[in-house]
């Protein structure tokens, strides 16, 4: 138990700072880093990943899921290193085909979405169509399915032959219903939602994820993109999970680099930049549009800080 411990407080040291990709020089470790050979040491490997994921403030299914991909990357790289971090497809037993070579992948979106509103009605809908925002999102939200269906009529229509491409957050049949360009749904929604049929009528599906598990989760049904957060404290909804931070980010984009990307959650100005250097194509706001004093306005300028 004590190599295990060992192991584990050498990668929690490594990796002390919440970004990650801060790691603390090699000389301040407690002994060298242990050569890693056998099978029952690349299990030593995997408990002490874990150990140190949940440390670190991860999630137990995160944990888990880390602490199996600290053991295939020490196989695969032939020792242990615990300045590195598990980042590549195989570490996480990810499927090793592409998109375009599997034929339950649903329709592409662009690889880069560019800036993502997230707005909560037709209306503001409206003006991210004449503010020209590359990607929007209706989340409206109503128990008044008469009231639900008029909202996403007027939100197609209004992005209709527009610069902007709009996905329908939740509510799936009726986007099916109005021919959406895409759908957004939660991984809550997975159990309910028909995927078959979101698939067949050509609806562009993205999917959120709060972790590795989640992203993995996604990864199996091929999405046409995937959605990680909650980057930053948010109020606007109850979250599964503590916020990522950014060097969670960093490490979630390397390992899903194959997907349109979007980073969501209490991103702002003052963070879009760094959010958008972490090699997501898209960065989803709401606050930063609906509480500026000139929205459209408001676009421009986060726009413009996304290529600085």
């Amino acid at each position: 138990m004590s190599l295990i411990r060992d192991l584990a407080d050498q990668i929690i040291a490594a990796h002390h700072h919440d970004d990650l990709c801060l790691p603390i020089p090699q000389a301040t470790l407690a002994s060298p880093p242990p050569s890693i050979n056998n099978e029952h040491a690349l299990d030593h490997v995997e408990l002490a990943g874990a150990i140190a994921a949940v440390t670190m403030g991860f999630t137990e299914a995160d944990a888990n899921i880390v602490g199996k991909a600290w053991s295939r990357m020490t196989h695969l790289d032939g020792g242990f290193n615990p300045h590195a971090w598990p980042n590549r497809p195989e570490h996480f037993d990810l499927l090793p085909w592409s998109r375009a070579m599997n034929p339950q992948a649903f329709a592409e979106c662009p690889k880069r979405l560019g800036l993502y509103a997230v707005m909560p009605d037709a209306k503001w809908v409206a003006r991210m169509v004449e503010a020209e925002a590359p990607a929007i999102q209706l989340r409206f939200k109503s128990t008044n399915r008469a009231a639900i269906k008029q909202e996403i009529k007027q939100a197609i229509a209004v992005a209709k032959d527009s610069k902007s491409l709009l996905f329908i957050n939740d509510y799936w049949q009726e986007a099916i219903e109005q021919n959406a360009y895409g759908v957004h749904l939660g991984q809550e929604d997975l159990a309910s939602a028909n995927l078959e049929a979101i698939r067949n009528a050509g609806l562009r599906l993205g999917l959120s994820s709060h972790g590795y598990a989640e992203m993995i989760v996604a990864d199996r049904l091929c999405p046409s993109y995937i959605a990680m957060g909650a980057i930053f404290p948010t109020n606007l909804k109850v979250m599964p999970t503590v916020p990522q931070g950014l060097g969670r980010l960093y490490q979630y984009a390397k390992l899903m680099k194959d997907y349109p990307l979007v980073a969501i959650g209490g991103i702002d100005a003052d963070s879009i930049h760094a959010v958008s250097q972490s090699g997501v194509g898209s960065v989803a706001v709401v606050r930063a549009i609906t509480q500026a004093s000139d929205p459209i306005a408001a676009v421009k300028t986060l726009q413009e800080l996304m290529k600085t």
